[in-house]
């Protein structure tokens, strides 16, 4: 009998690459999925319902929810160089930021959480949608951004300037990679359930890469305004070896960044085993 699960993950072309074998049923599997693709943040607030049984997530949104999710092994991403950058119309310190609002893609995502622990001192913070976030800063409405995704290959474009990469304060800090979104299960589901659903992620993680053209159109369809070669510039920056799995790296990069935001105060400690 066909087991169909509800599944939440983004447009952005990392999360598309993905996921497009699973859902579009090139791995010859009898699941059916129900897809809901919204930007990070929503899916931070529906995974606050328990709203999917899988579904991507920012890893300080997870924190929030560990009582309800679980961290799948595969469709992660966690990178070096890939991380949120804070930028402005003209040049700034970090020291300067702290009288200025800031533009942010979301109160529990992950980039929001880097820069309350490397800047606790901002205070000031606007949410919206993440690709609305350069616009907001070249009209002035806002002091700085903080950009996620595809953002920080086109922010140059558009005269903006970098204050900070908040992912390389995170690796000079730790030495770790960048833990940013991951892709959590529920817990209520049966654990050999949870376990076929990771080996199938990552069974579609593994059909992107050696089927590269595969995904291309499902891709292409929710990417919006970006071109092609920005596309690609996202998948190999967000998707790698930590796609395919976490291993002791990776979760050591993830409990680090859980330590490191509950000793400052900014998530709560989580007691329950966070991994499947």
């Amino acid at each position: 009998m066909k087991k169909s699960y509800t599944i939440g993950f983004s447009p952005c072309p990392n999360d598309t690459f993905i996921f497009d074998a699973m859902i579009h049923n090139r791995l010859q599997e009898n699941e059916h999925w129900t897809t809901h693709l919204l930007d990070v943040e929503a899916l931070n607030k529906n995974a606050a319902e328990g709203m999917y049984d899988v579904t991507k997530m920012s890893f300080a949104a997870y924190s929030l929810v560990a009582d309800k999710y679980q961290i799948l092994n595969s469709g992660s991403a966690l990178g070096r160089g890939c991380g949120p950058l804070i930028i402005s119309k003209s040049p700034l310190t970090l020291e300067e930021l702290k009288d200025k609002t800031i533009a942010i893609p979301g109160a529990r995502t992950t980039a929001n959480l880097l820069m309350s622990i490397f800047v606790p001192e901002c205070k000031s913070k606007l949410e919206m949608v993440f690709s609305d976030i350069e616009d907001a800063v070249l009209s002035g409405r806002c002091d700085a951004g903080l950009i996620i995704h595809e953002n920080r290959f086109t922010y140059q474009q558009k005269g903006l300037f970098k204050v900070a990469d908040l992912g390389e304060l995170w690796e000079n800090k730790t030495g770790l990679p960048i833990p940013l979104g991951c892709i959590a299960v529920k817990r209520s589901l049966p654990e050999d359930e949870k376990h076929h659903i990771d080996t199938l992620i990552r069974q579609s993680v593994e059909f992107a890469f050696a089927n590269p053209d595969a995904s291309k159109d499902y891709i292409a369809q929710h990417a919006q305004e970006m071109n092609s070669e920005v596309q690609q510039q996202h998948i190999d920056l967000y998707v790698n070896e930590f796609s395919v799995t976490l291993g002791q790296d990776g979760k050591r990069a993830i409990e680090t960044l859980f330590n490191e935001g509950f000793k400052a105060g900014i998530i709560p400690e989580i007691s329950e085993p966070i991994f499947i």
